[in-house]
């Protein structure tokens, strides 16, 4: 028996050590979990309810807005999201992550049209943009 217990050893001290925080972490988790249950089993059904039932509402209006719902809860999201607010569109000129060509560009040259200062005199401030 004393050679099962070294070799089990052995094999612990070649696991990760990110694993084992992993696996750590999963217990304290589900200690959590059973202890929340064991409170919610002595709670007020009517309190249990209304809390459940906003929880849900604020987890369904994110699927719906963000629209990244479990695929097989796209139907009934599918149904519901034409009465609710949902995220823009991306923008088709935006550059993505890490492209190159979304490099800042040089500034705007003034155009001929434009009414150029009188030499000697400072240009305008530059007019800010409103957003």
């Amino acid at each position: 028996m004393l050679v099962l217990a070294v070799s089990a050893l052995e094999k612990l001290r070649q696991v990760p050590l990110k694993n084992l925080a992993i696996l750590g972490l999963v217990i304290v988790v589900l200690i959590g979990v059973i202890f929340l249950i064991k409170q919610v089993a002595g709670m007020n059904r009517l309190i249990f309810i209304i809390v459940g039932g906003t929880i849900l509402v604020v987890l369904l209006m994110a699927w719906v807005y963000q629209r990244n719902e479990p695929k097989f809860l796209s139907p009934l999201v599918d149904k519901i999201a034409p009465f609710f607010p949902s995220a823009p569109k991306p923008l088709s000129g935006r550059p993505e992550a890490g492209d190159p060509s979304g490099a800042k560009k040089p500034a705007e040259q003034p155009s001929k049209d434009q009414p150029q200062p009188p030499k000697g005199q400072p240009p305008p401030p530059p007019r800010s943009k409103v957003y």
